[in-house]
């Protein structure tokens, strides 16, 4: 562990070094930005998260009850919560996941020494006390200062049930469950962002087709009622890798009775569901799968956004995003049912080859959430009783903060070579402007070779540019992380580069994350 802290330091140091004016010119990768064109603006929700009722994802990770000698408020643990805040969290998805549609919500409501115990039959077969509930979920992103997607069960549920927790959920009015609400503590009705109509239609939640999905779809919407200020964004559940048929079809069925339509991609290292490849200790070989598979993201979006553009041409429908992220095989010695894995530096590089992506389509990818927050597949923190670490991909969504509500900007990247090994390749390069809300331009740079630095010129037209100032994340090892006797093996350092003669050329370290302000 003391090889990868000093490897950080050292890149780092090398990284913060200024400008790489001794770079030759045909070595030097050109980086052009137009911002004198901004484009769609990146909602705030792409940088969404995703709390299922897994593992410990929300009991023990999250919620240790409010007597807990963990410290807590309401029952959620204040460091977590802390830490989360501090990410600015803009978004949270609950329950489910494949959880979603066998949870009952009448059953999460009321004294909670009350509350029917099930059991969890989609991940670990362990009981599930309905401890975290509705209530307990607002309690969570209040603290949090974030919005809630609440997603509704279609597979074993009802359209009335569904009508019911909306009408519990938001209506203003003396109605019995309006008035049930206000007995279990909330006077005023909940901020519900979004709310989704079943989870994975096509496999977990029900094994349909789009065709029927879209019928059921169009019969619980009609009766889900709410008034207008309080009324939710609808979500159809869409489709996932490459079937774009569901796009197809809902955003054609559905365009008058829906807001978005879901899509799910997980990157997944082999390719192959049955061995995903470990999550650390893994060659070379699978550090280039996974950058190729995580790019594959790129087509998904262009095709499924195809789709939905014979029906929509308006783009009044958004594409969510609503799982995706990383997924390897789990721990050795952890319960296979709980999805847990370590996360490394090359988490943190597959976080940010995504976000540059769903920046390039933000007039369409309008809400994301990785899977998921804490102790489940890319876990932004990881928990073990009282302890508590932040993994190399809650760094990157913390140093990716200021493209929350930026204004997109066109950039043009040349001499761009490709990082190849064994016959595959992927751009060596990634990049992503933005203008942020604060006015500042901000350049997000990714270098997907493990071994080889890069030098980038960056260009504004009409700005003379000085220097950049930001964060870099790297280190020595492709699967550097953080435990709880390092903690701090692996976290952003400092960077910045001046201006040589009018020009400006940084070198972005191997496999490593920066963000910017251009001065």
């Amino acid at each position: 562990m003391n090889q990868i802290k000093h490897g950080v330091l050292a890149l780092c140091l090398l990284a913060s070094g200024g400008a790489a004016s001794a770079a030759s010119t045909a070595d030097t990768i050109g980086l052009t930005i137009d911002a004198r064109k901004p484009g769609a603006v990146i909602n705030k929700d792409i940088y969404g998260q995703f709390a299922e009722h897994l593992g410990t994802g929300i009991y023990e990770g999250m919620w240790v009850g409010p007597k807990s000698k963990i410290p807590n408020t309401k029952g959620w643990r204040n460091d977590v919560v802390g830490a989360l805040k501090a990410m600015h969290v803009p978004l949270v998805r609950w329950p489910g996941g494949c959880f979603a549609d066998e949870y009952h919500w009448k059953d999460g409501i009321g004294p909670r020494e009350k509350r029917p115990v099930k059991v969890n039959t989609n991940w670990g077969g362990v009981e599930e006390s309905n401890a975290v509930g509705t209530h307990e979920f607002f309690d969570l992103v209040d603290l949090l200062g974030a919005d809630a997607y609440v997603n509704g069960n279609l597979g074993t549920g009802s359209a009335q049930e569904m009508s019911e927790w909306v009408e519990y959920l938001t209506s203003d009015s003396k109605s019995t469950l309006a008035n049930l609400r206000r007995k279990n503590g909330r006077d005023k009705p909940f901020k519900v962002a979004y709310f989704a109509i079943g989870n994975e239609a096509w496999g977990c939640g029900g094994n349909m087709t789009p065709e029927h999905y879209a019928d059921l779809y169009k019969n619980v919407e009609t009766f889900l009622r709410a008034p207008q200020q309080y009324r939710p964004k609808m979500i159809a559940s869409g489709g996932n890798d490459n079937d774009v048929s569901w796009s197809e079809v809902l955003s054609k069925q559905l365009k008058r009775q829906t807001d978005g339509i879901s899509f799910h991609y997980y990157t997944i290292p082999t390719g192959k569901w049955e061995v995903k490849g470990a999550a650390t200790g893994f060659p070379e070989k699978e550090w280039m799968s996974t950058m190729s598979n995580t790019l594959r993201m790129e087509d998904h979006i262009r095709k499924n956004s195809a789709a939905m553009d014979k029906n929509d041409p308006e783009k009044k429908l958004g594409l969510f995003v609503d799982e995706w992220g990383t997924w390897y095989d789990v721990e050795k010695g952890t319960n296979a049912g709980f999805l847990f894995q370590q996360n490394t530096l090359r988490d943190a590089v597959v976080a940010a080859l995504n976000f540059n992506i769903f920046h390039a389509h933000a007039d369409r990818v309008r809400m994301t959430n990785i899977a998921q927050m804490v102790n489940v597949l890319q876990s932004m923190i990881i928990t073990d009783k009282d302890k508590m670490v932040l993994t190399p991909t809650y760094h990157a969504f913390e140093m990716y903060v200021p493209f929350q509500g930026a204004a997109s900007l066109p950039l043009t990247l040349s001499n761009n070579p490709q990082y190849a090994l064994d016959g595959a390749s992927v751009p060596e390069i990634s990049a992503s402007a933005a203008r942020g809300t604060d006015g500042k331009l901000y350049l997000a740079l990714v270098n997907t070779n493990p071994a080889q630095a890069a030098d980038v010129a960056i260009n504004v037209p009409g700005q003379a540019i000085k220097a950049v100032k930001g964060r870099v994340l790297t280190a020595a090892a492709m699967d550097a992380h953080n435990t709880f006797q390092a903690p701090q093996a692996i976290k952003p350092a400092p960077f910045s580069a001046t201006a040589v003669e009018g020009k400006l050329t940084v070198k972005i370290p191997a496999k490593a994350v920066i963000v910017v302000a251009v001065e």
